[in-house]
């Protein structure tokens, strides 16, 4: 089995599609930094509108933005790569123009807004991946796959950490700063645009065996659905049982944050590779199994009480981070590598459509299971992520070959006519 020992700077930039496109996507990660987390602070305090309803708003915006994802395959399927990704960033521009044209109490106006910005939100982590695994291959591709996720969460922190230095100018700060996010995905649209990567499907010749059916990975995103809900434990699940549950100071709940930022920014890449000795499909189940401990282990801080509690929730949150890391280094990697290269964008879609629906349903399932108590919340995430890791561990590959993918397939880089190739 291949495997990335050595990290060279230039290589995992150009293997991640190049230096323009790192600077897309981190402008673009600095915008969504500034808005996403203050986008129910907007509706609230510039528009005026009832927490209840801005928040179904969002909501709406989020899973009805799942819509869009069969489309966005079959366009990736067409050969388009740096197009799809910049038209992410641009529905994004109009989800932003709608909010600052609406006038305060108009919660359907808002609703559009969210929907735009929900369809961005959810089309780019396929036409990033496509794109990624279209001019990289192998444990080269999961390497980029993983530096595009570090410099993501970078550009998401300054961003926020941005956007919480100016919320004292109150609801003229929030528009400014959504102003700027909108300008942000503009310019992240025009230099990922200007890359011109594009797939070329029909130049993989048939012998490679590579037209063969989409694989079926019923388990596979049924336990990806499971997996998520650690992306929204550092956020919801341990903000919620500090603050509620433990009373413990709001300022721990900050600091995992920070922490979880830090460690996905400083070790995603160095633990993606680490792993690259050992299988994709084991080491995705190997993070559900670290992501169950850590869910053990908050049961047991939990039950510490007032003094040491927080205390140890805090320093279990690193471990769940690292499970949270292997997740993301393996799952998307995984998924690239079984897709036939002419069905990579509807396969991607599927996993996307996954992993939205676990984030949309995280939140409330999260708060309902806190609401009988620590062993229902942390219990019942541990057994489903375990059951979910054995099921991931035990499907078997159907319709894929060795060494099959999108890495295959021959792109074009109209910008540098620099043509990538097996090899």
């Amino acid at each position: 089995m291949a495997t990335t020992t050595k990290l060279q700077p230039r290589a995992l930039v150009r293997a991640s599609g190049g230096p323009r496109y790192a600077v897309a996507l981190a402008v673009d990660a600095l915008g969504t930094g500034m808005l996403r987390p203050f986008l129910l602070l907007y509706g609230l305090t510039v528009l005026r509108l009832s927490a209840p309803a801005t928040g179904i708003a969002m909501t709406v915006g989020v899973v009805v933005g799942l819509v869009c994802m069969p489309a966005v395959g079959r366009w990736l399927d067409r050969g388009a790569r740096s197009t799809v990704v910049a038209a992410s960033m641009l529905v994004r521009v109009l989800g932003v123009a709608l909010l600052l044209a609406t006038p305060a109490g108009h919660v359907w106006l808002f609703a559009a807004a969210a929907l735009f910005l929900g369809i961005g939100n959810q089309a780019w982590p396929a036409a990033h991946a496509a794109l990624v695994a279209t001019v990289a291959h192998g444990r080269e591709r999961d390497a980029a796959l993983a530096a595009g996720r570090a410099l993501r969460n970078a550009g998401l922190g300054a961003g926020a950490l941005l956007a919480t230095a100016c919320l004292t100018g109150g609801a003229t700060a929030l528009q400014a700063l959504a102003a700027v996010t909108g300008l942000a995905y503009l310019a992240a649209a025009a230099l990922a645009w200007s890359v011109h990567v594009h797939a070329r499907p029909a130049a993989t010749p048939a012998k490679d065996g590579d037209e063969g059916p989409a694989p079926r990975m019923r388990a596979l995103l049924a336990a990806n659905v499971v997996y998520v809900f650690c992306l929204n434990v550092p956020e919801i699940a341990l903000p919620l049982v500090l603050v509620t549950q433990m009373h413990a100071s709001p300022v721990w709940s900050a600091a995992i944050f920070v922490a979880n930022t830090v460690l996905v920014v400083t070790l995603q890449v160095p633990v993606t590779v680490l792993m690259s000795r050992f299988s994709r499909r084991a080491v995705l189940a190997l993070a559900g199994v670290v992501l169950a401990a850590s869910y053990l282990g908050f049961l047991a801080a939990t039950s510490l009480g007032h003094g040491w509690g927080a205390p140890a929730v805090v320093t279990v949150s690193v471990v769940c981070t690292i499970g949270e890391i292997i997740y993301a280094g393996s799952a998307t990697a995984l998924v690239t590598a079984l897709a036939p290269t002419h069905l990579l964008g509807r396969t991607l879609a599927r996993f996307q459509l996954s992993t939205g629906f676990g984030l949309a349903v995280s939140p409330a399932a999260i708060t309902a299971l806190a609401s009988h108590g620590s062993a229902a919340l942390w219990g019942s995430l541990a057994g489903a992520t375990l059951l979910s890791a054995s099921a991931v561990a035990t499907e078997k590959d159907r319709g894929t070959r060795p060494g099959a993918g999108p890495a295959a397939s021959a792109a074009r880089f109209q910008g540098t006519e620099t043509v990538v190739k097996p090899r």
